[in-house]
């Protein structure tokens, strides 16, 4: 068993990195950084569905992504970084350094996406060491109060609603669209210009410009929704250009995915060039060298294109689906020579920010994560093995056993029974690899041995009896807070309803809701299209509202609806005397 990182191959090591390695090798175990006047910045940026072949430095022959290229020869290297299978699950390990079963987040929709209120995120925690703190893109850990990323340790938040633009959670009126979309900036809807990627670039420039401005360190988290779908916008020119070349090489022969790769291709080459820009801001700026940069991916693509051979796609347990790279550079203190072969995962990400720039983790919590400064500083240090366990499927209350990874350093224990199902399906095979031997996990040892698995079956099972009882009534869906003084205005989208009929978004649903006080509140119901309504009914607490009265319209606004105090769980249908149905979006507005 190797004990540290500073015996993994390395680069020959640039001058000053290699000058740092000789006074940190003299350090005491904790990990040290420069001795400077001020912490680092902090520059995050997470990519949706870009996987570890989406890179010309992935092994790529068709994408060109120069620019990501040589920022990940600047970063130490590291062998294996795991995510979770799909993205809110990983955006909520990120943020709080902890698995996310502890934080209510147990999907990427239904209810299931939202995270307890009271976690602390890594913005929360450098906000409170004066860092001015941004966000732009995508959250997907709650779009109401008290969910939001403002509430959650932002300063400022520009972001899309929900899971992705062209959700059921976008602004009414978006329809849909990557160019010019309308946003949320610091909780109110407004109009961009220019495609998504460029428009959350601008703005995090922006916003570390006035950090700059204000002489304050700055975290600035970009989380991109690209190359996420749909795939019907995207950037004309770089579409024109993946469709003259050959993709038979990276993607099945049929000419509509060979299209969508080509779409997911122009969308990938638009990131790498904003993150150019941002890397030439830094510099014109004169903050690159003290300003540490991240980039890593939230997840797997979705299949059917090159994923560097490995099993498995966004939503899979198999490495397809759960690897992304792991490139931070910080010049001068990082040594790109490094190649460390530890596994790390998403939930390390905020220890090892944490201790970078000098900041105490929360000590009222257990942070399942660990600071991985020790190992990108190159320190000799106990480096013990460790397990990274990774779960996502549908539904809002996790199985035991269905769909999850544990991984060690050399062997893994998965069952792949599905991310789309709620329940374990009762003949899916517990499945063992060694890693080390077998990266593409085509041999299934489990049979061979038994041993190793019921070892490995057991450290499951704590770990999952140890997330799940984080907190009484664990995986509760949060509530949303309406008549709060942070958010007079509430906007309700079946993102974040709990589906009592249906399939998918589902056809009817309830929000959880949570009053201070019985309030009459004014319900504008919006529908997709014109619709011709002659009964409508709200239970809200208390008696029904019930509205006889025709109207054709694709919205409309009933004054006053009497709401209940305390925990309220609301419904809404809408009838014609033939059909029946839920509306598209709900705005609260209470008196």
């Amino acid at each position: 068993m190797r004990p540290s990182a500073s015996s993994a191959g390395r680069r020959t090591p640039q001058p000053v990195a290699a000058a740092l390695l000789a006074l940190l090798s003299a350090a005491a175990a904790p990990a040290q950084r420069p001795q400077s006047k001020r912490p680092p910045n902090v520059v995050l940026v997470m990519s949706d569905d870009q996987g570890l072949g989406d890179f010309g430095c992935g092994g790529n022959p068709v994408l060109e992504t120069p620019r990501l290229d040589s920022f990940s020869e600047e970063c130490p290297q590291f062998d294996r970084f795991y995510v979770s299978p799909v993205c809110s699950p990983t955006r909520a390990s990120l943020m709080t350094g902890r698995y996310n079963y502890r934080t209510r987040v147990v999907d990427t929709y239904r209810g299931g996406s939202m995270m307890e209120p009271e976690e602390v995120t890594v913005a929360e925690l450098l906000q409170r060491a004066g860092y001015r703190t941004g966000i732009f893109g995508k959250w997907h850990l709650g779009d109401c109060y008290p969910m939001r990323p403002m509430d959650q340790g932002f300063d400022e938040a520009l972001v899309h609603r929900g899971g992705g633009i062209a959700q059921p959670s976008e602004p009414y009126e978006n329809d849909g669209r990557y160019t010019d979309p309308l946003l949320i900036h610091n909780g109110e809807v407004v109009a961009t210009e220019g495609y998504c990627t460029d428009v959350y670039f601008d703005a995090a420039l922006r916003h570390i410009d006035e950090a700059i401005g204000d002489d304050r360190p700055f975290f600035t988290y970009i989380a991109t929704n690209a190359p996420h779908g749909p795939f019907g916008d995207v950037p004309k020119a770089l579409l024109e250009k993946y469709r003259g070349k050959d993709l038979g090489s990276v993607a099945s022969g049929a000419p509509r995915a060979l299209d969508r790769v080509a779409r997911i291709y122009a969308m990938v080459e638009n990131i790498d060039r904003n993150f150019g820009r941002l890397l030439d801001h830094l510099d014109a700026r004169g903050v690159a060298d003290d300003t540490v940069v991240i980039f890593l991916c939230d997840n797997g693509p979705i299949a059917g294109r090159y994923v560097q051979g490995l099993r498995g796609a966004k939503s899979s347990v198999h490495e397809g689906g759960v690897r992304s790279p792991l490139w931070i550079r910080w010049p001068g203190a990082l040594d790109p020579a490094l190649r460390i072969d530890r596994i790390a995962a998403h939930i390390d990400l905020l220890p090892t920010i944490c201790e970078l720039v000098g900041v105490d983790l929360p000590r009222d919590r257990a942070v399942d994560g660990r600071s991985l400064a020790p190992l990108l500083m190159g320190q000799e240090t106990a480096w013990p093995d460790r397990h990274v366990v990774l779960q996502a499927h549908r539904g809002r209350v996790p199985q035991p056993g269905h769909h999850f990874a544990l991984i060690e350093q050399r062997y893994k224990l998965l069952r792949h029974s599905g991310f789309g199902s709620d329940q374990l399906p009762p003949d899916a095979p517990l499945q063992l690899f060694d890693l080390l031997e077998d990266p593409f996990e085509q041999r299934d040892l489990a049979a061979a041995e038994p041993q190793i698995v019921r070892r490995m079956q057991q450290a499951y099972r704590e770990w999952f009896d140890d997330v799940s009882t984080t907190r009484p009534d664990n995986f509760a869906t949060p509530r949303i807070h309406v008549g709060a003084p942070q958010e007079p205005v509430t906007t309700l989208t079946r993102q974040d309803w709990i589906v009592d009929q249906g399939r998918g978004w589902g056809q009817s649903g309830r929000w959880l809701l949570r009053l201070d006080r019985p309030r009459e509140v004014d319900v504008t119901l919006l529908f997709r299209q014109q619709r011709v309504v002659e009964i409508t009914t709200i239970h809200a607490g208390g008696a029904p509202f019930v509205e006889r009265m025709v109207i054709e319209d694709s919205r409309v606004t009933y004054e006053g609806v009497p709401f209940g105090a305390g925990d309220v769980d609301l419904q809404i249908s809408c009838t014609n005397g033939t059909d029946t149905w839920s509306p598209y979006q709900v705005v609260l507005k209470p008196r």
